[in-house]
């Protein structure tokens, strides 16, 4: 796995000199009250979207973030857990590690309510996480496993499902591509380490999460990314990546399979009051429901001219049918 070596380089080289142009990300940072991120955090900030939702960190979780970065979100996380060891962060660049240590210093200046003990940060990697089985509320990752190949990445997703515990969260940003990328992309590890040429399909990295366990899946947040171009990149088409935000959740898996949502909703405008699918689902006259892909398939099967179902905006922010 020497792609995992450039890897580490890549990343190494950003710790000891922030790379701000090394990822970018059209998600705007979170700013709550009384949260002071330090500059140099923000420079740091390697990721392709945000893996920080308010809903997600109620009742002070218990939190694991893997590829620590320059610690933007880990101080993020920290603001809604505040307590010792509340937010674990796991990296395996101990250049990387340092680098977040002194970042804390600088936020700990800045922020009366942050304390550096409230991040536990530890030495490791995403194949072999050094957490309890079934210990986690939040997990998270941003812009990380799509460095991935596949065997790895689904070795990772494992063990975050293992230390997660039951109902508990994973929250990842990463990188995706609808188009076929050649060898010479796939086998490029420093572009691989860049989180460009490791993208792979929604479909296809939802059925991972899937087929790992977990039980519902949310599509949060769907951009523009990058764009390999030939002029550029070993390439003779033009290809466009975009990145996501996913939520996977560590529901029992249902017997008709996982609830996907995709950012799909349905309206029932018939004459009565409301609709009874008879399999749990109430749709009120003329007011929208949110539903995820298996449901939006049911409610089709039905052919009813009074029921709009939408395409998928690959935006969802909760409220659904299941």
């Amino acid at each position: 796995m020497h792609y995992l070596e450039t890897t580490k380089d890549v990343y190494k080289e950003a710790a000891l000199a922030p790379d701000i142009g090394l990822c970018c990300t059209t998600t705007p940072i979170w700013q709550f009250p009384g949260l002071h991120i330090p500059v140099k955090m923000k420079e740091m900030n390697y990721g392709c979207g945000s893996t920080v939702h308010p809903r997600d960190l109620t009742n002070h979780p218990k939190i694991l973030y893997v590829g620590v970065g320059g610690g933007m979100e880990l101080l993020q996380f920290s603001y809604f857990s505040r307590q010792k060891g509340g937010v674990v962060g796991i990296d395996v660049v101990d250049e990387m590690l340092a680098a977040c240590e002194e970042n804390f210093v600088e936020a700990e200046a800045q922020n009366e309510w942050f304390q550096k003990d409230f991040v536990h940060l530890k030495k490791g990697d995403a194949l072999h996480l050094p957490v309890a089985d079934n210990s986690i509320d939040v997990a998270a990752q941003n812009c990380l496993f799509n460095i991935f190949k596949m065997e790895e990445l689904k070795k990772a997703l494992q063990e975050m499902y293992r230390v997660l515990k039951p109902q508990g969260r994973l929250v990842m940003s990463d990188p995706t591509c609808e188009q076929p990328m050649n060898a010479a992309l796939r086998n490029d590890d420093r572009l691989r380490a860049l989180c460009l040429s490791g993208s792979i399909p929604l479909k296809e990295y939802v059925k991972m999460l899937t087929d790992v366990g977990f039980g519902t899946i949310e599509i949060r947040a769907r951009r523009p990314y990058r764009i390999l171009d030939p002029k550029h990149y070993p390439t003779d088409t033009t290809i466009f990546i975009e990145s996501v935000e996913v939520c996977a959740i560590k529901d029992p898996m249902p017997a008709d399979g996982p609830c996907v949502f995709t950012g799909k909703s349905a309206i029932y405008f018939g004459d009565k009051d409301f609709l009874d699918d008879e399999k749990g689902h109430i749709l009120l006259q003329n007011q929208p429901i949110s539903i995820c892909d298996k449901t939006a398939l049911a409610l089709a099967s039905l052919q009813r001219s009074d029921i709009f179902i939408s395409e998928s905006t690959f935006h969802y922010d909760g409220g659904g049918c299941c």
